[in-house]
């Protein structure tokens, strides 16, 4: 019997997570892990007390036809990492991986590319996340280095002539 790598350890119990996401177009889970432990886990879905798309039978960007990484402030989600880092004590989080697993909802295949937008970016970065491995295959990931995001400010681009 082979073992397992904690990596995909911690991605599919993330990949677990994800089935409680309400989106139409694509779900996420993600999980914070510090030191071996879990410090919390998030899916997308609508805040507290709201309707999710699923309960609502439609998605406003899917009639739309936004383009992903786009109009996220129409979105009635709240992002898989922002959950998992709400619910996160600050001091728990300083130094810990995140893991993330995107499905597409319709195929049900991993999400190409996945990667955090930038508001969730800005978010791991303030919680003090060091690394986030994202699964590319069932048995694959990437993974990326939260330091690296600070150090190349794309949030510069298309200001002052960047």
């Amino acid at each position: 019997m082979t073992r397992i790598d904690k990596e995909n350890y911690y991605l599919d119990i993330a990949e677990t997570v994800l089935e409680r996401g309400t989106c139409l177009r694509r779900n996420f889970g993600a999980i914070i892990v510090n030191q071996d432990q879990i410090i919390s886990t998030g899916y997308v879905g609508a805040p507290r007390g709201r309707k999710n798309c699923i309960d609502l039978g439609h998605c406003i960007r899917e009639e739309k036809k936004i383009p992903r990484g786009e109009r996220y402030e129409l979105c009635r989600s709240v992002h898989a990492e922002a959950n998992a880092i709400i619910h996160a004590p600050r001091d728990q989080m300083l130094g810990a991986t995140l893991y993330l697993v995107g499905k597409e909802v319709t195929t049900g295949n991993y999400v190409e590319n996945a990667s955090a937008c930038s508001m969730c970016k800005r978010l791991i970065i303030n919680a003090g996340i060091k690394k986030v491995i994202i699964r590319t295959t069932k048995t694959t990931f990437k993974a990326l280095y939260v330091e690296e995001w600070i150090e190349n400010d794309d949030s510069l681009e298309g200001i002052l002539g960047y």
